[in-house]
């Protein structure tokens, strides 16, 4: 008999009844040290004071209206996200899925209006992850993500992840957009070189398409700095910004410049929820207090740590592990041993860790997480990999 929640989710057996920063506490009354915020969402832990105030107070006042009337929070994040980065225009959604429905409509909408409606291929790249919705597994264009759910959206082209050279004979006059993660995720913490980067904002620039970037989930802070594709100091045409906005309250976004946001008027898109008081409340409180360069130095303070005690680790346990990847703090743990063996590992020292493609396990714990329970996660992951060594 089918249980009353669709059974999709693989669950570990923790039931969860408290948070207090980067600590879980189960029913039984054991406490985890969470590695994987909620997958890189609790960008300030769990029941963040300023958070809490921020949803509190304006649960108390208004929880919805609908965009049918001007959101005063709304547009302040709005204004916030805008000051601080290349947009001019910004279109709130619920999550990532939602972002990456709009960005692809978007892209479309942008040469229909310019009169090149064939201009619909999006080119996407292998080991991306996009969400779950039709376009974005039709983005992603892998099996896992596909299988059974045809026919498929058309209109994406699949190539290699960071073969820069496959790029430009992919491009053609029916070619719309590229897509890509700055750091790949669910793909494995596997991040795109600078200079790829950069050559594919080129290659947009040389032939007049559009760059979108998916910082679902290495934006807001992650990396270090407040997105991640600052790094290699370039700018998109359309960003899909979710997760970590709302620090743990439903929340995503799509940021894009006048020119590439030109075909979207009133009518073309809409959601019920998107950009409503309540998660816009806490989004202008996360945006208060990540993007402030002292909070992104300490990022950057505690991802060095981070991954000198990592290194340490892996050399400690070479039949464990094989090597680190990442930036800032969104770090793999490429795995030899199975990787699903090492969180189950890492559950029995009470530690949460998220399980990635080719064999890796993510850390995305808090961004505010403290330098003792960084050492502490490393010492329970030690004695996780000792574990299996035995």
């Amino acid at each position: 008999m089918i249980a009353s929640v669709l059974p999709t989710y693989n669950r570990a057996p923790f039931s969860f009844v408290k948070g207090e920063g980067a600590w879980l506490i189960e029913a039984d009354g054991r406490r985890f040290l969470d590695l994987g915020a909620g997958i890189a969402v609790n960008v300030l832990g769990h029941a963040n004071p300023a958070l809490t105030e921020a949803l509190t107070e304006q649960a108390g006042a208004l929880w919805h209206t609908s965009n049918l009337y001007e959101i005063p929070q709304q547009k302040a994040l709005a204004d916030k996200l805008v000051d601080a980065t290349f947009a001019d225009t910004v279109f709130f959604t619920n999550s990532g899925t939602e972002a990456c429905e709009l960005a692809v409509k978007m892209a479309r909408k942008y040469w229909y209006e310019k009169g090149v409606p064939e201009r619909v291929d999006i080119i996407t790249f292998s080991g991306s992850f996009h969400g779950r919705s039709s376009a974005g597994i039709a983005a992603a264009g892998s099996e896992k993500m596909t299988k059974g759910f045809g026919p498929l959206l058309p209109g994406f082209v699949h190539l290699p992840f960071a073969e820069h050279d496959a790029v430009a004979p992919a491009i053609t006059d029916k070619t719309a957009a590229i897509l890509v993660e700055p750091i790949q995720g669910e793909g494995g913490i596997i991040p795109l070189p600078d200079q790829c980067l950069k050559g594919l904002r080129d290659l947009c620039d040389e032939h007049g398409i559009l760059l979108i970037l998916d910082e679902v989930q290495c934006g807001v802070g992650r990396t270090g700095k407040l997105f991640a594709h600052e790094w290699a100091g370039i700018d998109p045409d359309i960003m899909m910004v979710a997760k970590g906005i709302g620090g743990g309250f439903p929340l995503g976004c799509v940021l894009a410049t006048e020119n590439a946001a030109s075909g979207m008027t009133a009518g073309t898109h809409g959601s019920t929820y998107g950009g409503n008081p309540l998660g816009c409340a806490v989004g202008n409180a996360v945006m208060d207090i990540v993007n402030t360069p002292e909070f992104l130095s300490e990022v950057n303070r505690k991802s060095g740590s981070l991954r000198q005690k990592l290194e340490g680790l892996v050399a400690a346990h070479p039949d464990v592990f094989d090597f680190v990847r990442g930036q800032g703090l969104m770090m793999g743990l490429k795995c030899k041993a199975t990787n699903m063996d090492v969180v189950q590992a890492a559950y029995d020292q009470d530690v949460l860790t998220v399980p990635a493609a080719d064999n890796t396990i993510r850390l995305l714990p808090p961004l505010n997480i403290t330098d003792a329970e960084i050492a502490q996660a490393v010492d329970r992951l030690d004695k996780a990999a000792k574990s299996l060594s035995d």
